[in-house]
């Protein structure tokens, strides 16, 4: 009776024909979701040969949430990052990052930098080029994610010598694209040129301070700058904060607005996520020892008597601090928070 029964079973099993290399590779794909839930996992060389309608597709700089499949999960989103460069960086211009596993410590083991921990991923640091003195045409090779700033950035190999230079990539920018600079070049994004060449109300950032020191102001995700007028050698600019304040039009800046805009609206969802960068938690100074904090110790949740809230090193946090003879803010025409502190709409020399 059961060699029948084991007859019968087997002959109503279907037959299974072999399968050709592309039909493995079809039946071997991964789902979509989980394609999307690990962008840094690269496609199988098979799925290559597949229509590109059944790869995941993936839109640069647009915000993922996840399925709530664990509480860290439930509330993390993330910027996509599935159509950037996936492969290493150019080994020509990156560097080693030195301390990233010290926690903040020196090596007598003291902390120099306070609410840091040991970071979980090795990482080089990319040399980017923030002063584009070079104005020959150069091309947008690919678009990479850099763990070291909150922008992506892009490889460029210029057209004369072939030379590779990395830049903060602007939106818009995208593979293919020819990026130059000086007089007689286009006002499109990644175009770098001097405050004084620029058209009043152009978008721009990585601006100098000092002509020929590098960008660095509006270098940070979705930063820019609006060149409101030019005066007198000096070129009034209105910051992303809403300070305005007067840069000499001999100062270069790069045209258009910093990539990843979305990168404010990230949701961590779990403490591990900050962990991952080196980023440790926040304690507070009233819950440290005397010998941590100038605030610490007390009976209970006292300061210790000690009256006005203060920085880890004594400064008082009450008022401002800022040294009002300092030769920059005079070219401060308004502060971000302007009112707020309650200032007149004239720089009279400082704030």
């Amino acid at each position: 009776m059961l060699a029948r029964a084991a007859a019968c079973t087997c002959a109503r099993l279907p037959t299974r024909l072999p399968q050709s290399p592309l039909q493995r590779a079809m039946s071997s794909t991964p789902p979509r979701s989980s394609l999307l839930a690990f962008p840094s996992m690269s496609p199988h060389p098979s799925l290559l040969l597949l229509p590109v309608r059944t790869l995941a597709t993936h839109t640069v700089g647009a915000l993922k949430s996840y399925k709530p499949t664990t509480p860290g999960r439930r509330h993390r989103v993330v910027v996509e990052k599935g159509g950037l460069w996936r492969g290493r960086p150019e080994p020509s211009l990156t560097a080693p990052i030195k301390g990233l596993s010290l926690g903040g410590r020196n090596n007598t083991g003291r902390i120099m930098v306070r609410g840091r921990m040991g970071h979980k991923h090795r990482r080089q640091y990319r040399i980017i080029d923030f002063k584009r003195t070079r104005t020959d045409p150069a091309t947008v090779v690919r678009l990479e994610y850099d763990p070291n700033r909150s922008a992506f950035i892009a490889l460029l190999r210029y057209t004369d010598d072939g030379a590779l230079s990395y830049i903060l990539a602007p939106r818009d920018l995208d593979v293919g694209d020819v990026v130059q600079g000086g007089e007689g070049a286009p006002f499109t994004p990644g175009n770098a040129f001097k405050l004084g060449e620029l058209p009043d109300g152009t978008r721009v950032h990585n601006i100098e301070f000092r002509p020929g020191m590098g960008g660095k102001m509006m270098r940070s995700a979705g930063c820019s700058a609006k060149l409101q007028s030019k005066d007198e050698g000096l070129a009034l600019l209105r910051l992303q904060s809403g300070e305005v304040r007067k840069v000499s039009v001999e100062c270069k800046a790069t045209v258009g607005i910093v990539s990843n805009e979305n990168h404010q609206h990230r949701v961590l969802g779990k403490a591990g996520a900050s962990a991952w960068v080196g980023r440790g938690p926040k304690v507070r100074g009233v819950a440290m020892n005397p010998v941590d904090h100038p605030m610490g110790g007390g009976e209970g949740k006292s300061s210790g008597g000690r009256r006005g809230r203060v920085s880890p090193w004594g400064k008082l946090n009450t008022h401002r601090t800022r040294d009002t003879s300092k030769f920059s803010s005079r070219l401060i025409m308004r502060r971000r928070n302007h009112e707020k502190l309650g200032l007149s709409n004239v720089n009279k020399g400082s704030w």
